[in-house]
C-alpha cells in the first residue's frame, strides 16, 4: 500500500509521536482527539483535523486508534449508548468502509480486542490489535516494538504504516495475540525492574559505586534491559528517566494497569505468576505512596528510604 490514507484517533502521550511520524514519512493523516491542544499541535505538523472519530475514520485506507483502556476501544469500535466519544452510539465498525484496515495500538484486556476482532471479521474489515512497546521515547523516536494479533494478510498489509511508526513488528498471532503477548512482557519487565533495583541497592549499601555495578552485572549473567537500557540509578545513564527526577517515561500508574492485565491473562490461562502477582503488590504499593506519575524506574526509592 502506497502513501496511505491514514486517519488516526487519539493523540496522547503515544499517539500524538506516533502519528507524526506518520507524517514525517509523507503519509496523510486525518486525525481526532478529545483535547484540542493535541489536535492543534499534529495539525502544526501537517495534520487535517477532524471534527469526530467518525470524521477521521471516514474515507481513510488505514485507521489507527490509541486509547486509554478497553472500554474505550470497544465504545468507539462496537458502540456504547451514553459514551460521548464522537463514534456514535452504534460504533466505527458499523461505518467503515470495507477496504479500511483498522489498527488498535491501546493496551487493552485480550477479551475486548478478541470482540472487537471478530466484529470486525464479521463486518468483513480486516483488524490487528497492535499494542506497542518502548515507551514515549520510542514513540518520538519511531523505534517502538508492534506486537500484533490478526490474520497474517492484514499484519502484511500494515506492515508499512507500522514501519513509519517502529523498528519491529511482530504477528503473535490471532486477534487479541497482541495483547497476550504485551501483558506477558511487560510483566517481565516489572519483574526485572524490580530485581535490578534490589541488586543495585544492596550493592550500593555495601559500598559500591552503582554505575561500576553495573558495568559487572552488565558483563556478567545478571546482565537484562532494565540495566541496560533503562537503568533506574540516578545518574548512572544520561538521558534516563532517573536522571531527569524519573520524569516522562512510562508511569507507574501506567505499570499498574498492565500488571493487572497481567494477572488477567495468567487466571484464564491457569498460571499462578507468582512473580508477576508480587511485582502487581509492589508496584501498587509505589503507585499509592504518591508516584503514580513518576516513571515506573522509580520504583528505586522504595529500596533507599
Amino acid at each position: 500500500m502506497t502513501n496511505p490514507q491514514v486517519g488516526f484517533i487519539g493523540l496522547g502521550n503515544m499517539g500524538g509521536p506516533m502519528a507524526a511520524n506518520l507524517l514525517a514519512a509523507g503519509m496523510s493523516v486525518k486525525a481526532f482527539d478529545l483535547s484540542e491542544s493535541a489536535l492543534a499541535t499534529l495539525t502544526a505538523k501537517g495534520a487535517t483535523a477532524a471534527g469526530s472519530a467518525a470524521q477521521a475514520a471516514s474515507d481513510v485506507d488505514i485507521l489507527i486508534s490509541m486509547l486509554p483502556a478497553g472500554r474505550h476501544v470497544s465504545a468507539l469500535y462496537l458502540g456504547s449508548p451514553g459514551e460521548h466519544d464522537g463514534a456514535g452510539a452504534e460504533g466505527l465498525l458499523a461505518q467503515l468502509d470495507s477496504r479500511t484496515v483498522v489498527i488498535d495500538c491501546s493496551t487493552i484486556d485480550a477479551e475486548t480486542a478478541q470482540a472487537v476482532g471478530h466484529a470486525a471479521n464479521q463486518a468483513g474489515i480486516r483488524f490487528l490489535d497492535a499494542p506497542v512497546s518502548g515507551g514515549v521515547a520510542a514513540a518520538t523516536a519511531g523505534t517502538l516494538a508492534f506486537m500484533c494479533g490478526g490474520d497474517a494478510a492484514t499484519f502484511a498489509t500494515a506492515q508499512p504504516v507500522l514501519g513509519a511508526m517502529g523498528r519491529a513488528s511482530f504477528h503473535a498471532g490471532p486477534a487479541g495475540a497482541g495483547q497476550v503477548a504485551k501483558a506477558c512482557n511487560n510483566m517481565l519487565l516489572a519483574i526485572h525492574m524490580l530485581g535490578t533495583s534490589e541488586a543495585l541497592a544492596m550493592g550500593e549499601r555495601h559500598g559500591l559505586d552503582p554505575r561500576v555495578l553495573s558495568e559487572i552485572m552488565l558483563a556478567s549473567s545478571g546482565r537484562n534491559w532494565s540495566l541496560e537500557v533503562y537503568n533506574p540509578w540516578p545518574e548512572v545513564q544520561e538521558n534516563s528517566a532517573a536522571s531527569n527526577d524519573y520524569q516522562g517515561g512510562f508511569r507507574t500508574d501506567l505499570m499498574v494497569k498492565d500488571l493487572g492485565l497481567a494477572m488477567d491473562v495468567a487466571a484464564t490461562a491457569g498460571i499462578d505468576n507468582a512473580m508477576g502477582k508480587l511485582a502487581a503488590k509492589l508496584y501498587e504499593a509505589h503507585k499509592a505512596d504518591g508516584n503514580a506519575e513518576l516513571d515506573f524506574s522509580s520504583v528505586l526509592q522504595r529500596y533507599l528510604g
